[in-house]
């Protein structure tokens, strides 16, 4: 049995939820979001609770079941907050800056990288040294954080690169004479 799958999804105060077949609608302050699930689970709502399970036995509903109800839980948060990733830039020169729709950065290459942001998330530069990405799809907002984070990643020796707020880099010894 699925220990994920298995919990329930409570439906905070503003947040409602209907179903129509495989179809699940949040609708929420921050955002509206659907979300069509497999026919290899089934979802129902009671009371404020959305319940996932598994149609039969076989190893993909049982796979869909802890997965659906995961995308179901990070739908119902970002309905009613945003999810959030902070990233720090580490570096001598090292420095983003915001122009419009276009993430600038400056990180040692021949060249500034200019990154678009995407629809659906906003990234603020607070310091130039700091970067803080939003918005209310959690998959989205990470894979931007690691889209930047790819453009220059922390290194061993000296750890100078974009890395998360809370990473720890294991820094390596060098040479010795």
């Amino acid at each position: 049995m699925s220990r994920i799958g298995k919990q329930p999804v409570a439906l905070p105060d503003g947040v409602t939820a209907t179903i129509s077949g495989q179809t699940l609608e949040i609708k929420g302050p921050k955002d509206t979001k659907s979300f069509t699930a497999t026919d290899d689970v089934t979802i129902t709502i009671e009371d404020g609770i959305i319940s996932v399970g598994p149609r039969g036995k076989s190893k993909r509903a049982r796979q869909q079941w802890g997965m659906t109800r995961t995308v179901i839980a990070n739908m119902v948060h970002g309905a009613r907050e945003v999810f959030r990733k902070e990233l720090e830039i580490r570096g001598v020169g090292y420095r983003a800056q915001l122009q419009g729709n276009t993430l600038k950065l400056n990180l040692g290459l021949s060249h500034d990288v200019d990154f678009e942001i995407p629809d659906g998330v906003t990234v603020t530069v607070p310091k130039p040294t700091e970067l803080v990405v939003e918005g209310t799809d959690k998959q989205v907002v990470g894979q931007v954080a690691a889209n930047i984070r790819d453009w220059r990643r922390p290194e061993p020796y000296k750890g100078k690169g974009i890395r998360y707020k809370d990473e720890y880099i294991f820094l390596k010894e060098g040479k010795k004479k």
